[in-house]
């Protein structure tokens, strides 16, 4: 669980990323997820979009992203979220060392 100042620290670093990860019509699918959970354990913080042909609500589909991935959610924008997961080894930590 975050606390609300690591929350805002990540969000801010959030700006700067792109949100390179798309739901699509498919929706949330297994192979989504195991996608998504390699790229949380490359880079730590992941912006994902919905797409407009998914019919998904953003924060139920981020809940459910997040519990399938064992990560956090940082924030939710209008059909964009960021997911957290830190980096298993301390020392490879790029973000909350």
């Amino acid at each position: 669980m975050l606390t609300s100042k690591e929350r805002a620290y990540l969000r801010g670093e959030a700006n700067n990323i792109q949100a390179n990860y798309q739901i699509g019509k498919g929706g949330i699918t297994d192979a989504l997820c195991k996608s998504l959970s390699e790229a949380l354990e490359a880079n730590e913080l992941i912006k994902v979009k919905i797409l407009e042909n998914a019919d998904l609500p953003t924060k139920s589909a981020a809940v459910t992203v997040a519990a399938a991935t064992a990560s956090n959610i940082v924030q939710c924008i209008g059909r964009v979220f960021v997911l957290f997961r830190p980096h298993r080894e301390k020392e490879k930590r790029k973000y909350l060392k």
